[in-house]
C-alpha cells in the first residue's frame, strides 16, 4: 500500500476512535492525540515490511498499548494478534483500551489480543512478520522475550523494532542525559525524573525502563540458535526528520533543540547520521530474523 494512501486510511480509523473519546472520554482526548500520533508513525515505520507480506498475513505486535495501530492492520486485512499486558508506567492503557475496543467492535476491526508479557508468550512457529515501536526498552528480560517472539516466527519471518539504545547517553522519556548507568542517573537526577510533569507516571515508566542497548542485543542473539540480527543505522536520520516535521512529537523537546534538528533537515546534513555505527546512535532500528527452528528456552 503506497505511503500516501495507508496514510488516508490510518487518518480516517483515527479520526472515528477520536470521535468517540472527546463523547465519551474528553478527558483523555490529549492523550489519545499523543498515542495517534505514535500509531501513525509506527504504520509508515513498518509500511516497507508490509508491501512484502501476503494478503491476510499473520502479523505479532508486541507491546500494542492502546492497540490503535493492531486494529488498523485488522482494517488492511491482516491476521493480528496484539501482545500487551498492562505494566508498571502503562496502567493508563487500560481505559483507553476499552474505549478503542469499542469503536474496533463498531468497525469489525478487533485483533485477537494475548493480555500477558512477553516473556510468557508461548506461540510456535506461526507469526511472518513481529514489530514492536517504542517497547523493549519497558520488557522486564530483554533476554527471554527476543527468545520467546523468536520462536513464535515462521521460518523467514523477522521481529523489527525501534527503541533507544542506552550506550548513547540519553534518557528520551524524561529528555534527560544518562550518568553511566540507571542507579546514578536516579541518584543524580532524582528530582527531574519522579517530579516529570511530561510523562504519565514518572515512578512505573522509570522503573520499567531497563537499560538495552545494541551491545547486548547482539550478545543475547548469538546465543539463540535460529536467529540472526542487523541494524539499521538510518532510524536516527528519520527521527530527525520527524521532529522537525511532526508538531505533536516536536513538541517533547526544547525549542533550542527543535531548532537546530530543522536546520540540519534543510540543510541535509542530518543523513550524515547514518554513517554513525549503530551501537553509538540514540535509537536503533533492529530486525531479528528467523533462519531456522530456533531451540525451545
Amino acid at each position: 500500500m503506497p505511503e500516501g494512501r495507508q496514510g488516508i486510511v490510518i487518518e480516517s480509523w483515527l479520526d472515528s476512535v477520536r470521535s468517540q473519546f472527546a463523547e465519551a472520554a474528553p478527558e483523555l482526548v490529549a492523550l489519545f492525540d499523543t498515542y495517534a500520533a505514535e500509531a501513525k508513525f509506527g504504520r509508515r515505520y513498518i509500511d516497507s515490511d508490509l508491501g512484502r507480506l501476503r494478503p491476510g498475513g499473520s502479523i505479532l505486535e508486541v507491546g500494542a498499548g492502546s492497540l490503535l495501530l493492531s486494529c488498523q492492520l485488522v482494517r488492511e486485512g491482516f491476521d493480528v494478534t496484539a501482545l500487551e499486558p498492562v505494566g508498571d508506567g502503562f496502567s493508563h492503557f487500560d481505559r483507553m483500551r476499552q474505549l478503542v475496543l469499542v469503536a474496533a467492535h463498531s468497525e469489525d476491526c478487533c485483533p485477537t489480543i494475548l493480555d500477558r508479557p512477553a516473556e510468557a508468550l508461548d506461540v510456535v512457529d506461526r507469526f511472518e512478520y513481529a514489530f514492536s515501536v517504542n517497547v523493549m526498552e519497558h520488557v522486564n528480560d530483554v533476554s527471554k522475550v527476543l527468545g520467546r517472539v523468536g520462536k513464535s516466527l515462521a521460518v523467514g519471518a523477522s521481529y523489527r523494532f525501534t527503541c533507544p539504545n542506552y550506550l548513547f547517553p540519553y534518557e528520551p522519556h524524561f529528555n534527560i542525559p544518562t550518568l553511566f548507568s540507571k542507579q546514578l542517573t536516579e541518584r543524580i537526577l532524582r528530582r527531574k525524573i519522579f517530579c516529570s510533569r511530561s510523562v504519565s507516571d514518572p515512578a512505573g515508566t522509570w522503573k520499567s525502563l531497563n537499560w538495552i542497548n545494541v551491545i547486548q542485543i547482539k550478545r543475547v542473539v548469538r546465543r539463540l540458535s535460529g536467529l540472526k540480527v542487523t541494524f539499521n543505522r538510518s532510524m536516527l536520520a528519520s527521527t530527525l526528520e520527524r521532529i522537525a516535521f511532526d508538531a505533536e512529537f516536536a513538541g517533547r523537546r526544547s525549542p533550542a533543540i527543535r531548532g537546530l534538528i530543522l536546520m540540519l533537515v534543510r540543510l541535509r546534513i542530518h543523513l550524515l547520521f547514518s554513517l554513525i555505527p549503530s551501537a553509538i546512535q540514540p535509537i536503533m532500528d533492529c530486525r531479528i530474523e528467523k533462519t531456522a527452528n530456533a531451540e525451545a528456552r
